[in-house]
């Protein structure tokens, strides 16, 4: 069976990999049957000849779920189609912190929404009551 894979390359903690067709058997770092791109993971650089890798699929390669991701989110032209996320993840600790002040600040709101309309039904009530002596 043929898979479309990554191998790896590169130095210790640096790790840049090439996207090849091999066969299922073969070691990680074997001989590859063709080389459709590269991939830098750290800079996030890619390469892929896009329409090989779709041609290799439909001749029944599999590709592995990275290697899937990578081609799910490639562009036409085989770059990379990366986007940084917005939000700074946070610990459990931090997020039970901002969900605690998020419902106290909420319930703040609430309570001063409550005030300010006992305070206008006081002012009406008053002036509606109020008798007139003519």
């Amino acid at each position: 069976m043929l898979k479309i894979r990554l191998k790896r390359l590169g130095m210790k903690k640096t790790p840049t990999y090439r996207i090849i067709v091999i066969n299922s058997t073969t070691k990680r770092e074997g001989k590859p049957i063709e080389e459709l791109g590269h991939y830098n993971p750290k800079t996030k650089v890619m390469q892929l000849n896009k329409a090989k890798a779709e041609e290799w699929i439909s001749k029944g390669a599999q590709p592995t779920d990275t290697v899937a991701y990578l081609l799910k989110n490639c562009n036409a032209d085989g770059t990379l189609n990366y986007k940084k996320k917005d939000g700074v993840k946070l610990s459990k600790k931090a997020q039970a912190k901002a969900a605690a002040e998020a419902e106290a600040k909420a319930q703040a709101e609430a309570e001063a929404k409550a005030a300010e309309e006992a305070a206008k039904a006081e002012t009406e009530a008053p002036a509606e009551e109020a008798p007139t002596e003519a």
